[in-house]
């Protein structure tokens, strides 16, 4: 019966539906985004900027949100060394691998003028490539005798080899980091893009102790920006991180209860301020759009009470042949709650089709979180039903006589 009502009145049941659309697409959409984001920063930000199960030690913290005093503060810290390193190395108990890093900014400079700018310029100890799994597509990893003694080698990404040679296998050939020739020794798999921003493939990495010694760590020599260790199971991850910390404070002999001059982080704790904006914005974007849900219930509750005040003879006639007050009620709720429904229907395949526009446009990642759909048919079927209550309470009121006589 409320679909045959429904589809007698198509316009104004069009318009009805429209009142749950716009704001059930927005709800679908912006959730799919946000639930996007999460599993990207989850799954692959988290892999590729911190590595999996793995613990890194810093000078100073990843994200620097201090006041001006505690920034002075953090730029006091003594650097990390070489020695720092080999002393942690040579005393951590829990099974792991341990690597060495350092990094900038520059050119990579081939033959023919070539060049390629804004290369992310990591020197590296050889264990580097096993703590962030990072695998080949040609060639091979610098090994740690090259590491240790130095030599020229490189390992670049696919935006560096197709840059300097275009249409050529690069192994053999020379490229000039920081001015300094290296031998391309590898090639590294295609990483593909932050955010569908930043590439992953822009990248050259060194031995530590080569002639970048100096240039990726600001001009202080056997310094080095982090010293990661990765273990092989998640559950050790805390007990190397409580480890590590606890050595390095007795290599910087800080007494109890002095607070540590240096960094000791994990990937879940670096990116757990990502997991206050993504509640934030779940509470609050959602929010802001559900006003539309508000606006399309006032809606629906004019357009069902313009439609009981159309249909009084017909309600009178149906109270005539014995139709009870409680039939009247169901009968107009189920009549909003069906466009509602429709409304939340169509809107939840709007909205994930505008969230894949975007995702197309813009590259920014999308997933389609089930708990979404349910809430928006939730939402959608409630406001029908909220906004139905008056309208069919009047009508379940109406006296049948007096019904009866209306035109």
């Amino acid at each position: 019966m409320a679909f045959e009502a429904i589809w007698s009145h198509k316009l104004r049941g069009f318009f009805t539906v429209l009142g749950t659309v716009f704001g059930v697409t927005f709800l679908i959409a912006v959730i799919t985004l946000i639930e996007g984001m999460n599993q990207y920063v989850e799954k692959e930000f988290k892999g590729a900027v911190y590595g999996v199960n793995t613990v890194t030690l810093k000078r100073l913290p990843t994200f620097d949100d201090g006041d001006e005093a505690q920034q002075r503060l953090w730029r006091r810290r003594p650097r990390l060394t070489f020695d720092d390193a080999e002393w942690l190395e040579a005393r951590m108990e829990t099974p792991g691998v341990l690597s060495l890093s350092a990094s900038t900014g520059g050119k990579a400079l081939g033959p023919r003028g070539r060049e390629v700018e804004n290369v992310s310029i990591t020197g590296a100890t050889a264990s580097w490539f096993q703590v962030r799994e990072m695998a080949l597509a040609d060639g091979r990893p610098f090994s740690p005798n090259e590491a240790d003694r130095g030599l020229p080698v490189v390992v670049i990404g696919q935006d560096v080899a197709q840059g300097l040679f275009p249409g050529r296998n690069p192994i053999g050939e020379t490229i000039r980091l920081r001015n300094f020739p290296y031998r391309v020794i590898g090639v590294i798999e295609k990483q593909g893009k932050l955010f569908g921003l930043f590439s992953l493939d822009n990248v050259a990495i060194a031995p530590i102790r080569s002639n970048l010694n100096g240039f990726v760590n600001n001009g202080r020599k056997n310094t080095v920006d982090e010293v990661s260790f990765r273990v092989s199971h998640d559950p050790q991850v805390a007990q190397a991180k409580a480890e590590m910390e606890s050595w390095m404070r007795i290599r910087h002999r800080l007494r109890p209860g002095e607070p540590s001059d240096f960094e000791v982080e994990t990937a879940e704790e670096s990116l757990s301020g990502w997991d206050k904006i993504r509640t934030i914005l779940l509470l609050a974007l959602p929010g802001l759009v559900g006003i539309s849900l508000v606006v399309g219930a006032v809606v629906i509750m004019n357009i069902m009470l313009v439609s009981v005040s159309e249909r009084t003879r017909e309600i009178g006639i149906r109270k005539s042949m014995g139709a009870r007050r409680s039939d009247i009620l169901l009968q107009f709720l189920f009549e909003a709650s069906a466009l509602s429904g429709l409304g939340a229907l169509f809107g939840i395949g709007l909205g994930i089709l505008l969230a894949k526009a975007v995702q197309a446009y813009s590259r920014l990642p999308v997933s389609v979180a089930g708990w979404s759909v349910a809430l928006a048919i939730g939402l959608g079927v409630g406001v029908g039903v909220a906004s139905g209550v008056y309208p069919a309470w009047r009508a379940s009121r109406l006296d049948p006589i007096v019904a009866l006589r209306s035109e």
